[in-house]
């Protein structure tokens, strides 16, 4: 009998290497690669086209009965959600260490147990006594949650087979669990795969919602075997930073809603609290207008929000290389709005250093943000102010042309319901609203002239 030959698996990606290196070729992470038990290979003798069980067929027409979405009690975790929990499905959720996800589904938790409905929250990385601390801190100790501290899967599914399916299910985390089927320590990438197919399988035969706490790694991507976020239905991600009280639950992946809703959370003493209005977060709330400052009203699947971008232009004296620092927004979209400037409108930035930032640490990836972060380079540049109570949205070509963008209506009346009185952005109808004085820019110089201009 052959001797089977061994095989090592990165951690990172889940590439497969027959003998062990420092760096995996596939992501090119160093020190990922594990060994594994060999996988079991098939004679090609073997034929598949028989003795198995017939698949039934349906048409797509065929009625049935829609899941009904359970409401968490959160309206924003039910926004990113795109509406609620669906039985059944399956949610995976990533955020750096510390961000608050074990505090925000424990306060989900116990709103959906107080409203009459079976929850379990399966802790693997705390025990009983640590949950049920954190829980008298938020004031959830009266709460009908049925709590454990566990990592095999065995274990939690045969306790789970002796009682009514809950509706809503915790696990906190995904790389704690273990099973006893498969080789490998709890985390490596087979362990991760196995312990989440049982625990997705048990939910969609059983109809409950399921929640998989994920750890991420250090560039904020979810840990473990990328077909991870395959498997399940909704890959969510809570963001921010832990010197700010504001935090961010963002969907990357939902086969039940929209991808760009979110939900806006503050980490008060009693927990997290929902921001109603998350544009005061994102606004420094100052009367006096600064130069460097324009506003952008950027939109969140169907919520407008309106964030502040910061320039500040520094002119070096020397023949140093200057630099460009950018923080919330993308830097080589920065290099290409900076040519254009110089390109189109004259202006000269070779000789200056170039700090952006979007205030409130929020992260913009909207193209329309091109007006919002050209007003603010040159505000900085010439030291003036932009006008005051304004906000700016559009794209720039690289022809300098200001071209119109989705949901201009809707993002200038949110902007005149926070008391903007004036708007600026492409030379469009639809983007034009009668709740605000708006101009329109056909090229990028008319905006130059504008700033150039104010006294």
């Amino acid at each position: 009998m052959a001797k089977p030959k061994k095989r090592y698996v990165c951690q990172a990606c889940g590439g497969v290497s027959h003998r062990w290196q420092g760096q995996c070729a596939d992501c090119a992470e160093w020190n990922t690669l594990v060994e594994d038990a060999p996988a079991t290979v098939f004679s090609l003798k073997h034929d598949l086209s028989s003795g198995g069980r017939a698949v039934e067929f349906v048409d797509l027409d065929k009625p049935g009965e829609m899941p009904v979405r359970q409401k968490t009690g959160l309206a924003e975790f039910d926004r990113a959600l795109g509406g609620g929990l669906v039985p059944g499905s399956a949610i995976l959720m990533g955020g750096d260490p510390g961000i608050g996800k074990s505090t925000l589904l424990l306060q989900a938790a116990a709103k959906v147990a107080r409203e009459g409905h079976g929850v379990v929250y399966v802790s693997g990385e705390e025990a009983a006594g640590q949950v049920r601390m954190r829980a008298a801190r938020l004031g959830l100790s009266d709460a009908p949650v049925k709590l454990a501290a566990a990592t095999g899967v065995r274990d939690i599914l045969t306790t789970l087979g002796t009682m009514e399916p809950p509706k809503f299910l915790v696990i906190d985390s995904i790389q704690t669990m273990h099973s006893d089927t498969i080789e490998g320590a709890p985390g490596t990438v087979s362990q991760v795969r196995g312990c989440a197919f049982e625990l997705i399988r048990y939910a969609k035969e059983n109809g409950v919602a399921l929640v998989l706490v994920g750890h991420v790694t250090k560039d904020g991507n979810i840990a473990g075997p990328r077909v991870l976020e395959h498997m399940v239905d909704v890959v969510m991600s809570f963001e921010g930073e832990r010197s700010h009280q504001y935090r961010i639950l963002r969907a990357l992946k939902n086969r039940f809603g929209a991808v760009d809703e979110i939900g806006v959370f503050a980490m008060a003493g009693e927990g997290l609290e929902e921001v109603e209005n998350p544009s005061m977060l994102f606004l420094s709330g100052r009367d006096q207008q600064m130069a460097g400052s324009a506003v952008f009203p950027a939109m969140e699947g169907t919520r407008p929000v309106l964030v502040e971008i910061q320039a500040l232009i520094v002119r070096l004296q020397s023949g140093a290389t200057p630099r460009r620092a950018v923080v919330g927004w993308d830097n080589g979209r920065l290099a290409m709005l900076l040519a254009v400037l110089e390109s189109r409108c004259g202006l000269n930035f070779s000789s200056a250093e170039v700090y952006l930032n979007v205030a409130g640490g929020y992260r913009l990836s909207d193209p329309a943000a091109d007006l919002a972060v050209a007003a603010a380079l040159v505000s900085a540049l010439a030291d003036k102010p932009l006008p005051d109570r304004s906000v700016w949205l559009g794209e720039i070509s690289l022809s300098g042309e200001v071209r119109p963008v989705a949901h201009g209506g809707i993002r200038m009346r949110e902007a005149a319901k926070l008391g903007f009185k004036a708007g600026f952005g492409p030379a469009d109808e639809k983007t034009a609203s009668s709740d605000l004085d708006y101009k329109g820019l056909g090229q990028l110089a008319n905006l130059v002239d504008r700033v150039m201009a104010t006294e």
